[in-house]
């Protein structure tokens, strides 16, 4: 919203053309808390009322400032400040909208998108948005080599577009022309139903071509279970967003303060500060001692005493999925009675009531029931340790085995609050069953995703996924679409349907498609689904409201201040 009340929307960043009514995204507070935060001054405030400075407790420090080299929701929640895409989502949806592209036409072929651009908006740096730059970010994602390609690095593109300009015939994106400044022509070279959708991701954000030239942005060193990221992914991003980067004290702080020149609303925030504040009571803490003005991912046993203390507590709709990961590649995993074993041997409603939040919703399978191509009838493994015992004993081992179970620590995410408390339940639950844990704990930030998907050193493993827009392959094909260091496996038929699917443009002909893969992956149990948590946010008696958004697409120049 607006400080008028206006929804972003109808600001300009929408498509003029559309005519549906849409809900507001910002949901509205109300709450009775005192503050104990310093109000200060509105320094550089449209509304002299309110403090324009507004504190955000993050889970953890981003781990790029180059969304395109990010995969995580910290990175992202920055990222979402300072970046657009051509493309957004509608308020409190998940659903694609323009952002800097007013409209688009797709070709019959599906092969072929004109994209109508913004005119007048610039990057931070003073660089043109135009078609020239749309085109330079889409051949810079395509041009990425070596470890740029890596999962650690380009996560999204190599998993959206399957491949690079080394290996053309496995790509999905073939060019982009420039067919006036205003006009941007991207040809693909196979079909790809979500493509517009895609590009709501904070990896696929414009760039400025001017910096990332300048401070050498695709100097990746390292190796692909460590990568090391350029000055311009730690100091110097560069976008159209209506925040602008300031600095990152790395395990402090990440700062922004508002660029002057943008093209939208500007808001009623005009400095942010990401505070990295990992443990979760030392989050409320901090909400509490009035030191910050709200955080995410509230965990489930603080969630009655912030309602007392008269805190405004928001939860988003679960568009999540946290999974058991299992990595085929340790003997004992690879075969399938194991892993139906694992599945058996979880109570998924223990394992909610006692460590996620409320509202969180069984998991059956890999998306959410609302995205399309949802299967009720796959097989759904119900509770039950007696049949897993039976199904390792008819595996070989009798009398269980050994083996790493890997965790992350200092973070929270939406899809998994509590990181250490849902490894203790679940580690319970399978010693009871005969299968005992190595435990293998690991820093989320850089050390666990790397470990985890960069190398074959881990055995199964907690991870999950917030969906970034309404599409199954946002979820499945994410996961399962290609082989990957993260599971061990190399099921061609599986791979060769869910390239099927993506492909098919027509709603009605790609969910049954959907519908069989799903069915498919849960006879191969590559990972045990296990919840969909529905994340909470809180926040001070002086947030009136704030956008929040099921794939997290919130940007604070629409919070709404009262003081």
């Amino acid at each position: 919203m607006t400080p008028n009340g206006t929804p972003r929307w109808k600001m300009n960043r929408r498509f003029a053309a559309i005519t549906t009514s849409f809900a507001v995204g910002a949901l509205v507070l109300s709450g009775c808390a005192q503050s104990q935060r310093d109000s200060g001054g509105a320094e550089g405030s449209g509304d002299s009322a309110v403090n324009s400075t507004f504190i955000f407790a993050a889970s953890s420090d981003p781990k790029s400032l180059d969304p395109a080299f990010a995969s995580d929701g910290e990175s992202f929640r920055v990222s979402r400040q300072i970046f657009e895409g051509l493309v957004g989502t509608k308020p409190g949806t998940p659903d694609p909208a323009p952002l800097l592209a007013e409209s688009w036409k797709q070709s019959k072929d599906g092969l072929s998108y004109d994209f109508k651009l913004k005119e007048g908006v610039k990057f931070h740096d003073g660089t043109e948005f135009n078609a020239k730059a749309v085109c330079a970010n889409f051949d810079r994602w395509y041009h990425f080599t070596g470890i740029q390609q890596s999962e650690t690095v380009a996560y999204y593109y190599g998993n959206l577009f399957r491949g690079f300009a080394d290996k053309p015939e496995k790509a999905v994106y073939k060019s982009c022309d420039a067919v006036s400044d205003s006009e941007a022509k991207i040809t693909l070279a196979k079909p790809f139903a979500g493509f517009v959708a895609a590009l709501s991701l904070p990896a696929f954000s414009m760039q400025s071509p001017t910096a990332l030239k300048k401070y050498d942005a695709d100097k990746v060193g390292g190796t692909a279970e460590a990568p090391v990221l350029s000055d311009y992914a730690t100091k110097h991003p560069v976008g159209t967003g209506p925040f602008k980067f300031d600095k990152w004290d790395t395990g402090q702080s990440v700062e922004l303060s508002a660029n002057k020149d943008y093209w939208g609303d500007q808001g009623q925030v005009q400095k942010i500060t990401f505070r990295v504040i990992d443990d979760p009571v030392a989050r409320r803490q901090a909400l509490e001692a009035g030191s910050i003005d709200g955080y995410d991912l509230v965990s489930p046993s603080d969630t009655d005493a912030l309602e007392k203390g008269g805190y405004k507590l928001v939860a988003r709709k679960p568009f999540t999925i946290l999974y058991l990961g299992i990595n085929q590649k340790v003997k004992e995993l690879s075969d399938l009675k194991v892993r139906q074993a694992l599945s058996y041997a979880i109570d998924k409603d223990a394992l909610i009531k006692q460590t996620l939040p409320t509202g969180t919703e069984k998991a059956i399978e890999f998306i959410p029931p609302s995205v399309n191509g949802y299967n009720p009838d796959v097989e759904k493994y119900d509770y039950n340790p007696e049949k897993a015992k039976q199904l390792l004993k008819e595996a070989g081992y009798p009398n269980g085995f050994t083996v790493k179970f890997n965790y992350p620590t200092g973070v929270s995410r939406p899809y998994m609050p509590t990181p250490e408390q849902i490894f203790t339940n679940l580690s319970a639950q399978l010693k009871d069953v005969g299968i005992k844990v190595d435990a293998q704990p690991n820093k989320w930030s850089p050390d666990y995703l790397d470990r985890i998907q960069g190398g074959t050193d881990h055995g199964i493993h907690l991870l999950g996924w917030t969906g970034d827009y309404n599409d199954t392959d946002n979820f499945v094909g994410v996961f399962f679409g290609s082989e990957k260091p993260e599971y061990g496996f190399d099921n061609q038929k599986l791979f060769s349907d869910l390239s099927k699917a993506r492909g098919v443009a027509d709603l009605k002909e790609q969910t049954p498609l959907y519908q069989d893969v799903n069915a498919e992956i849960a006879d191969f149990v590559p990972a045990i689904p296990l919840a969909h948590p529905a994340p909470s946010l809180a926040f001070n008696e002086r947030v009136d409201s704030y956008p929040t958004s099921p794939v997290n697409d919130e940007v604070f120049n629409e919070i709404k201040l009262n003081k």
